[in-house]
């Protein structure tokens, strides 16, 4: 991996040297079925590079690939040996215009980078998909693999026949070879191939622009021909042009790029991936059996995303990857912003509000936060920071922008934005100065406060009364951590709430403020009546945790679920699990919360939040000596809002997963077994495929599922979801001998798919078997660093992530600690891994503490 990286210093002198006029690509995908010959299986690739440079200079260009056939820069021969190292090929001598052509033989990959082969266990066909960012282009042809070195590209495609391929492009296929129309200047890492008997739906999208001309843009989505009869293509479509229509209603920029396909791929290591005119979404965005509406939410969100991507980060992109914001953050906002004014998912901001800005609090309270504009030295760097900062705190912190600088001259700045650099790259104060003359405001402050800043502020009110009962003086105070001690401006929103004669918990007075230092007073509020509950941030409006007053506090524990405001209650949920992260409640206490009142909750996509979070708190802050007890609660509680809830509603399913996921008496995974057989039945409970697979995850953890149950399974469910399941469940199974095999799996080979991969962490550590895991704690901390060195970024970061020994308490916060004072030369990306993780685990122990002295 070492030899993989790209340093900025070394793309920034590059970019000096050099500019792409344009590549022209051919692939030979034949070889991608039938048997392969010893050593990997590879492709041709044969690429050839027009670019300009400084005459005489010398320079690179990057490819990872198992040989190279030949060599040409400008109709001499080079000697492959010696020019290409594994990596990168030098280049010598260059005149002012150049012709670099690669004939090489490249790897099909198994870990979602580069080009991805997957063969479908269900039918054995045979299917391709690219995936590149931030620099795996280099992994399928030669290229200048940086984002500011944009080209247009001409792909052409020998596939095998029956086959249909996709690119970025339109294509035909013409003598058994597909062709691509070119593409627009646009970055290696969203050029994109799919190739295989991908099941096809086509549609179009038409518009009349405001200079009278129409605009039509072939839509198509697509999938293994194993999931066609689970694809509801009208259903993307639907949210696809309701996203081009608010798009082009916005951002006075026409869709650039043609053609808009949507690519619904297997063993994908992301959400999706922004390719413009062929975005790659994970497959699991795919229902195979009944999910709830916040599935169907979560991707809509994510369609809307990628779509925002084509003008934030293909049509204008980053210059560096310390600028990722300027794409992933806008596209975050953006994707939650058009989703809940253009479709059915109004309710949009309250899932962003409770589960998208809780990755953003977690990710800026480890030692590794940085700020939205990072200090990014090279693709390692570049390869972590596609974090919680990144996306949702730089959402957040947009959303803040909005209400800073309107909504109007914000929209406007874009506009300007697309125009001025369409084609090109830019870097943070391109977008400033923009917004600038938009807004009147200075954004340069702005800026250094919350895009040149780590960490994040709590806001805590104080109420102070008269002798009549009303409000003398309302103040909100702001503090910072030690370790990032800025305090930021807020444009906030603070509601004050009383209990109505109906007993709903509903606000009767409001005021917005800039909050400005530690101390700001709310005038607007003094003379109101007394309230029973100060929320700060109310209609969340800025990126802060939320404190409460003591009278604030008590209320919550008596009517939270009397908060009529889906987004309030949602809101305080995120301000009371705040409070359990950081060990000022008691992790008993908010368990507790959820049992009372999560059951009234409306929004599915909180409830669902709830019961993550619910588990967490068990199986990581509550004191060890109350887990027992603490479970048996959680369970009993899940049971009794399963049997509560309407029948075949989307709530019924929510608490059937979380029953599932919490039981563990023999009772409740006799009732697991019921369910699984049809013995057991709850009323208007479907037990479809994928609910099996939940209900067989806990019966195998708890050694009630064997192997041969579990093959029984799979024989039912023959299918590559079917296998990542059962892979998992394998894994689960409390045996010092299976967790001997799935480390060695893991750890010790290379031989499984990055899906199988997951499967088998997701199901090694089980929160019933840390005494199975203990024997690992040692052997993580001798394998990571010959792991790092060895697989690729990817498999890297799910092994130190996954196989951290979070289970082992203080043992392992202790290895941890002496891993890092060892090894302060191992690589900076594994080092932060490890930090995060160890954080993590210290974090768990203090609430530890906390609740075991709620306990005592």
């Amino acid at each position: 991996m070492p030899g993989e990286n790209l340093s900025r210093d070394e793309a920034r002198e590059r970019a000096a040297l050099l500019s792409v006029d344009g590549y022209e690509v051919f692939l030979d995908l034949r070889s991608a079925v039938g048997e392969s010959g010893q050593g990997p299986r590879t492709f041709r690739s044969v690429t050839t590079i027009r670019f300009r440079a400084e005459p005489g200079a010398a320079s690179f260009a990057d490819l990872i690939a198992p040989s190279v056939t030949a060599l040409t820069l400008n109709g001499k021969d080079l000697d492959p040996a010696a020019a290409f190292d594994g990596t990168r090929i030098a280049l010598e001598d260059l005149a002012e215009e150049n012709e670099l052509v690669v004939d090489a033989q490249c790897a099909y990959s198994r870990t979602g980078e580069g080009m991805h082969r997957f063969v479908d266990p269900e039918d054995g066909e045979v299917y391709l998909y690219t995936q590149y960012e931030p620099a795996d282009a280099r992994r399928v042809f030669a290229n200048f693999e940086q984002p500011d070195l944009k080209a247009p590209y001409r792909f052409e495609v020998r596939a095998p026949e029956g086959w249909t391929v996709w690119s970025n492009g339109v294509g035909e296929l013409t003598d058994g070879t597909w062709r691509f129309a070119e593409t627009k200047p646009i970055s290696t890492y969203i050029t994109a191939i799919v190739a295989g008997p991908y099941h096809y739906v086509t549609d179009s999208y038409e518009r009349v622009l405001p200079d009278g001309t129409r605009l039509e843009i072939p839509l198509g989505a697509m999938c293994r021909k194993g999931l066609a009869p689970h694809f509801d293509a009208d259903d993307i479509f639907l949210v696809t042009k309701q996203g081009l229509d608010f798009f082009h209603d916005h951002f006075d920029y026409p869709y650039p790029f043609g053609k808009y396909d949507q690519a619904f791929v297997p063993e994908y290591n992301l959400g999706a991936m922004e390719n413009p005119g062929l975005v790659t979404f994970r497959e699991e965005l795919v229902f195979r059996g009944n999910v709830t509406q916040a599935s169907y939410e979560r991707r809509a969100n994510v369609i809307m995303h990628e779509m925002a991507h084509m003008w934030f980060g293909d049509l204008v992109t980053m210059r560096w990857w310390d600028d990722l914001w300027l794409k992933e953050s806008f596209a975050d906002f953006m994707g939650s912003f058009s989703m809940v004014e253009a479709t059915r998912f109004t309710n949009g901001w309250i899932t962003f509000a409770n589960n998208r800005k809780s990755w953003a609090y977690r990710a800026d309270q480890l030692p590794s936060t940085h700020p939205i504009t990072a200090d990014i030295r090279d693709l390692e760097d570049a390869k972590l920071n596609f974090d919680g900062i990144t996306y949702a705190k730089g959402a957040s912190v947009l959303k803040q922008l909005v209400a800073y600088a309107g909504r109007d001259a914000f929209l406007e700045g874009a506009r300007r934005y697309f125009k001025r650099h369409a084609y090109g790259n830019t870097a943070l104060g391109d977008l400033l100065s923009i917004l600038e003359e938009t807004s009147g405001r200075d954004m340069s402050s702005w800026s250094r406060s919350w895009l040149q800043t780590a960490g994040v502020n709590s806001l805590t009110p104080q109420v102070i009364l008269n002798a009549d009962g009303r409000i003398t003086e309302l103040s909100v105070f702001q503090e910072a951590a030690e370790s990032h001690p800025e305090l930021r401006p807020h444009r906030v929103a603070v509601g004050l709430y009383s209990r109505t004669p109906g007993g709903g918990l509903e606000r009767y007075a409001r005021a917005e403020v800039d909050v400005d230092g530690p101390r700001t007073v709310v005038a607007e509020l003094a003379g109101e009546a007394a309230p029973e509950l100060v929320l700060v941030n109310d209609d969340d409006l800025t990126y802060c945790k939320i404190r409460f007053d003591e009278t604030s506090l008590a209320t919550l524990r008596e009517h939270l679920g009397d908060l009529t405001d889906p987004l309030a209650r949602a809101l305080c949920w995120s301000a009371l699990w705040n409070l359990t992260r950081d060990a000022l409640m008691p992790a008993r206490d908010f368990i507790g919360l959820v049992l009372r009142f999560a059951g009234r909750e409306s929004d599915i996509g909180v409830l669902q939040m709830l019961h993550t979070w619910a588990r967490t708190a068990l199986t990581q802050y509550a004191a060890p000596d109350w887990r027992e007890e603490g479970g048996r609660a959680i369970a009993e509680g899940a049971l009794r809002e399963l049997r509560l809830a309407e029948p075949g509603s989307q709530h019924q399913l929510t608490w059937a997963r979380f029953f599932a996921a919490v039981a563990t008496s023999a009772a409740d995974l006799q009732l697991l077994e019921g369910l699984l057989a049809g013995t057991a039945r709850i009323d208007g409970l479907e037990v479809d495929q994928e609910l099996r697979w939940a209900l067989l995850g806990p019966l195998a953890a708890h050694g009630t599922a064997d192997e041969r149950v579990l093959a029984a399974e799979l024989a039912r469910d023959d299918t590559a979801s079917g296998k990542r399941h059962q892979v998992r469940c394998l894994a689960a199974r409390p045996s010092a001998a299976v967790k001997a095999q799935a480390w060695a799996a893991v750890v010790e080979s290379d031989a499984l798919s990055n899906a199988l991969v997951e499967a088998t962490i997701a199901g090694f550590a089980q929160p019933s078997q840390r005494e199975l895991t203990l024997p690992y704690l040692t052997k993580y901390f001798e394998a990571i660093e010959r792991v790092w060195a060895e697989r690729s970024i990817q498999i890297g970061m799910d092994v130190v992530r996954g196989l951290f020994p979070h289970l082992q308490g203080d043992e392992a916060l202790a290895a941890a600690d002496a891993w890092l004072a060892a090894h302060e030369d191992a690589a900076p990306a594994l080092r932060r891994l490890v930090l995060e993780a160890r954080d993590d685990l210290a974090r768990s122990l203090r609430a530890q503490a906390c609740d075991a002295g709620a306990g005592a």
